[in-house]
């Protein structure tokens, strides 16, 4: 069954072409000498990142030097990140530059104060609420420019808890969604791959990101990090058929008509169904409530069709307290600017 996108499947289409169209992209690319690097500060599959400042006004920057990678993929990801500029909460490109020598591509990016995922203070319920209403911001936002992040995670979300600022970084897994296309599913980290890509279900959208988004937000009120924690591909469908059950995941593998690899129909078996209050402990009972848990349950689920878009999620009631609080804010600012 072919299987399109609920919202902004077209985009891409009502758009010119060299919107998208990526590889007839000419990019201009500025001298790395501008700049001077100071520190690493983390490095991933495609590129390791250093903190920089820029010679001329001692300015602080963030430069990703990309490892080497096809041309195809270096202009993707510029591609992308210039049609998403300025977008709520998504990290902005200063400029390229190239390394005269060796030829090596690297992206600057603008630079953010944050603390790595694993060592940002205690979040509190609010604090979860109010992160992951900003996460989606920029994940509606850049799914309504007819893009796609594919590698959605904690470790791609940057977050300056001083001024609670959050940025969604990394695009180079990112793709222009057009529908009734296939994709590679060879894209996001093990525990945040939607079961679409677990079954090798070509045709997937924008609702990849939601499942991730799900994942997320499991291991942030569960305190369980990462939630479905599976060894490799097959394993990590086992891991989620043991908390959501396979009578559903049957019946989705049969609404879109997917072949399944008898050897994993043998290793994810049959599982009930387990209750999200399953994993309610004195730890993290303070994180969780219905409210919570409903949305987690809107945002879990086998369909990728079924699953809340960015905007659906943004107006449920668990962000109701968010909501009302930037309300405030922007009319207090009003207010201050006189207008």
């Amino acid at each position: 069954m072919q299987s399109m996108a609920r919202v902004y499947a077209d985009v891409n289409t009502h758009r010119p072409r060299e919107y998208w169209d990526y590889e007839s992209l000419e990019v201009k690319w500025g001298n790395q000498d501008d700049y001077k690097l100071m520190k690493k500060l983390g490095q991933g599959k495609y590129g390791n990142v250093f903190e920089a400042v820029k010679k001329i006004n001692n300015e602080k920057v963030a430069i990703k030097i990309l490892k080497p990678v096809t041309e195809k993929k270096v202009k993707r990801e510029i591609k992308i990140l210039q049609n998403l500029q300025g977008g709520p909460n998504i990290i902005t490109l200063v400029e390229t530059i190239k390394y005269p020598q060796s030829g090596i591509p690297a992206l600057v990016f603008e630079h953010v104060d944050s603390t790595d995922y694993n060592k940002l203070n205690p979040l509190s319920d609010h604090d979860i609420r109010f992160y992951i209403y900003e996460l989606l911001k920029a994940l509606d936002y850049s799914h309504s420019m007819g893009i796609m992040h594919r590698d959605v995670k904690p470790q791609n979300v940057i977050i300056d808890q001083k001024l609670r600022h959050l940025r969604l970084i990394d695009w180079g897994l990112a793709e222009f969604y057009h529908p009734g296309q296939q994709y590679n599913v060879r894209v996001a980290s093990l525990h945040f791959k939607s079961p679409e890509l677990l079954i090798d279900y070509k045709m997937y959208d924008y609702s990849l990101d939601m499942w991730s988004l799900g994942c997320m937000l499991a291991s942030m009120i569960f305190l369980k990090e990462p939630f479905f924690y599976g060894m490799d591909n097959y394993d990590q469908l086992v891991r989620i058929a043991k908390v959501l059950g396979t009578r559903n995941l049957y019946g989705y593998i049969r609404k879109y008509s997917i072949q399944l690899d008898p050897c994993l129909c043998l290793i994810v078996g049959t599982h009930p169904r387990k209750k999200w209050e399953s994993f309610i402990n004195r730890t993290n009972q303070h994180l969780v409530n219905q409210e919570a848990l409903d949305l987690l349950d809107k945002l879990l689920q086998y369909d990728h069709q079924s699953r809340l878009t960015a905007k659906e999620a943004m107006e449920h009631p668990y962000f109701s307290t968010v909501v009302k609080d930037q309300a405030l804010v922007d009319s207090s600012s009003k207010l201050t600017s006189g207008s």
